[in-house]
């Protein structure tokens, strides 16, 4: 199972993780990484190194982080550069979280991020878009 660590600035990856869990249910090899004022990237990175100690890593880590070029980032980079079996997607949000989920298990790190994407750009909806589209259809 791929490890996946959560890194936001403020609390935001924590709070998503319960909201995560709340819908699909506990889950093991998920960790969290706060990004909090005063901190540097050097706590971000040695933070991170202290997280993925306390995870199963065989299958590979997913950092899912808030923002590109973000402290969360730029410290998952410097990890993730040098470990052929670890990525980063940016963007994190609750349609990306519940998709690794459910991949997780069964799918390799290349193929979750695949599908990881997708279910993000697929998350994305317009209310009024849908009302319009279903109007077009019933003509």
């Amino acid at each position: 199972m791929v490890a996946i660590v959560i890194g936001t600035h403020g609390k935001f990856s924590e709070e998503l993780l319960r909201t995560s869990e709340m819908i699909f249910g506990k889950q093991e090899n998920v960790a969290t990484v706060t990004f909090e004022p005063g901190e540097g990237t050097e706590e971000l990175v040695a933070k991170y190194e202290n997280t993925i100690k306390s995870l199963d890593t065989k299958d590979g880590v997913l950092f899912m982080v808030d923002l590109f070029g973000g402290s969360p980032f730029n410290a998952a980079s410097r990890i993730a550069i040098n470990n052929k079996n670890m990525d980063i997607l940016t963007g994190v949000n609750l349609p990306m979280l519940l998709g690794a989920f459910g991949l997780r298990e069964s799918l390799k790190m290349k193929d979750i991020i695949s599908m990881v994407k997708s279910a993000a750009n697929e998350g994305i909806k317009s209310f009024k878009e849908g009302l319009e589209n279903i109007k077009e259809e019933e003509l």
